[in-house]
């Protein structure tokens, strides 16, 4: 049971005592025990009843349920609203725009009880009628129902190399030979299908073998004699196995490791990469390029794509690497909503080998994540001064700011308290409805801001949970071009935005982008290896990474950008 699982018990439990109309007070307690384990560092499965109620925000009857979590893996209290609450009523609080407030007024006083019943209201007319809903709720309504209905199936790009990692563990058991391939290989944001090929020369014995697996359901209709396909208990992303033989692996590996529109490229040989790979079913993947007459492309860029374009003047050495990173700009501490103090973060950053590290807490608009006021930013520098003297010169902090980007695009600062910044990445985080025109408005103003290095997380999107704001790519990208400002790829798996299709675009007007992990705590340094796959997914090199410069050549670059202002 980790933090998280507890967590999420405790907060699923608030929202439906909210939705049967429980009681403030204990919803409130529930709530506020929740927001603030969620920043704890620590292992909540350890501690003690006395332990737990020295913790912010956790009274005596919530260190209960806590224990109550950690030893049954349950919670009553949540098995009981459970069994009153309908399944889709449940599935109604992934919808954007209402709470259990509203829930319970679409399900109590209307008797919808589906998400399909909801959509149908939706469509007639019938939601925008109600008292506190109208035209624009319903509209929101609809068309959360219909990103939701493209995301189901899928799994986050981390959640899906668990699953593929876990199941990699318990088929090399077995086979002599199991790769991960599809889009797991390829580095895809959002999976559909979790894919390997195995090696063996009894397809028979290889189904048999899955099928003896508990955790594992076959579905028979969409299996093939060579090709297992079925779902894992617990998840709904499709699990396919393609078995090989012994022989073939090494075509059937490069095959399922690329799209349609990759294979079908026709080398000076006059053959398609599929036509080489079949011909010669034991070569390697570099070999098959050659035979093709073709350089070789990495996993993560077989889309079919600029690929090849791309190759004319690069090659694969050039793609970024977790090893090319040299600092981490985008991170939080505990002077915001981060669960590590800045000293904390630091230190682990500079024990993983990084040159630098970047804090950029939230600025003072963002409230709801302990923003810092002006007076609280003078006590952050004066803490990172005295840890860069104790850290020496082979290491420092850098002094940076979230800030948010305010609904007319302005900064959350005035120029004063800008200026005592070593950089700042600006991001939106409030009023995320807004039309195309708008956003690309909002993001432009605050890129011609002098004192914006970075822009944040560009269109603030959730992934498989909330579709970003519109904006035009071009525009956005052009004016970080004419200003200088590189852009974040948020290497947070809910996240990984800007979206890896547009890096060759920016990169192509000479615009560097940051792979940022936007971390909490300090395992979120890690999500960076999400990110630096979608950078090599979009093609970035390394001279175009901007936390790829030295810590030397990062202190030149952020002073010659402060003397320009």
């Amino acid at each position: 049971m980790s933090n998280t699982e507890i967590i999420d018990i405790l907060e699923l439990t608030a929202k439906l005592m909210e939705l049967h109309d429980g009681d403030a007070f204990k919803i409130k307690s529930f709530q506020t025990a929740a927001f603030n384990l969620d920043k704890t560092s620590e292992d909540l499965t350890k501690l003690s009843f006395p332990e737990l109620i020295k913790l912010p925000g956790v009274g005596k009857a919530v260190a209960g349920k806590v224990l109550q979590i950690v030893e049954t893996g349950r919670l009553q209290d949540l098995d009981d609203l459970l069994a009153q609450t309908p399944e889709g009523v449940l599935q109604m609080f992934r919808i954007k725009g209402i709470g259990a407030k509203k829930i319970r007024m679409l399900w109590r006083e209307l008797g919808i009880d589906t998400i399909r019943d909801l959509r149908l209201a939706c469509e007639s007319g019938e939601i925008a009628k109600i008292k506190g809903f109208g035209e624009k709720t319903q509209q929101a309504i609809l068309d959360s129902l219909v990103f939701l209905e493209n995301q189901t199936g899928k799994l986050r790009m981390d959640k899906a190399e668990a699953l593929a990692n876990m199941l990699l563990d318990v088929f090399e058991k077995e086979f002599s030979r199991v790769e991960i391939t599809g889009q797991v290989r390829q580095k895809a944001e959002e999976v559909e299908t979790v894919q390997f090929v195995v090696s063996t020369a009894n397809p028979v014995a290889a189904f048999a073998f899955l099928n003896s697996l508990s955790y594992l359901e076959q579905n028979v209709i969409e299996s093939t004699p060579f090709v297992w396909r079925g779902q894992a208990s617990g998840y709904e992303v499709m699990l396919e196995i393609v078995t090989a033989a012994p022989g073939q692996f090494e075509s059937q590996l490069f095959i399922h490791s690329a799209a349609e529109k990759h294979l079908a490229t026709t080398g000076s040989t006059g053959w398609t990469l599929l036509q080489t790979s079949m011909a010669f079913p034991a070569e390697a993947e570099e070999a098959v390029y050659q035979r093709a007459g073709l350089p070789y492309v990495v996993p993560e860029m077989r889309e079919g794509n600029h690929e090849f374009v791309w190759s004319q003047n690069h090659n694969p050495n050039d793609l970024v690497t977790w090893d090319a990173l040299r600092g981490i700009l985008h991170n939080h501490s505990t002077y915001s909503d981060g669960k590590h103090s800045l000293e904390q973060m630091a230190t682990y950053c500079r024990d993983l080998g990084f040159q630098y590290f970047g804090i950029a807490d939230h600025s003072q608009t963002a409230s709801y994540a302990h923003g810092l006021e002006p007076y609280r930013i003078r006590q952050q520098h004066e803490e990172i001064d005295r840890l860069n003297e104790q850290f020496g010169g082979s290491f420092r902090i850098l002094k940076g700011i979230e800030s948010d980007i305010l609904g007319d695009g302005s900064l959350d600062y005035d120029d004063e308290i800008l200026a005592s910044f070593d950089y700042v990445v600006a991001s939106v985080h409030s009023n995320l409805s807004m039309t195309s025109e708008k956003a690309t408005a909002r993001l432009i103003s605050a890129i011609q801001n002098p004192y914006t290095t970075i822009l944040g997380h560009p269109t603030g999107r959730l992934l498989l949970a909330r579709a970003g704001y519109p904006i035009d790519y071009k525009a956005v990208i052009d004016a970080c071009a004419e200003r200088g400002v590189v852009i974040e790829i948020n290497a947070s798996p809910w996240r990984l935005d800007i979206d890896w299709r547009w890096i060759q675009y920016a990169v192509s007007k000479g615009v560097m982008l940051s792979i940022n992990p936007d971390a909490h705590e300090m395992a979120g340094f890690h999500d960076m290896h999400y990110g630096v796959g979608v950078a090599r997914k979009g093609g970035l090199t390394k001279n175009m990474t901007f936390n790829a410069l030295t810590l030397k050549e990062m202190e030149t670059y952020l002073q010659s950008r402060r003397q320009r202002i």
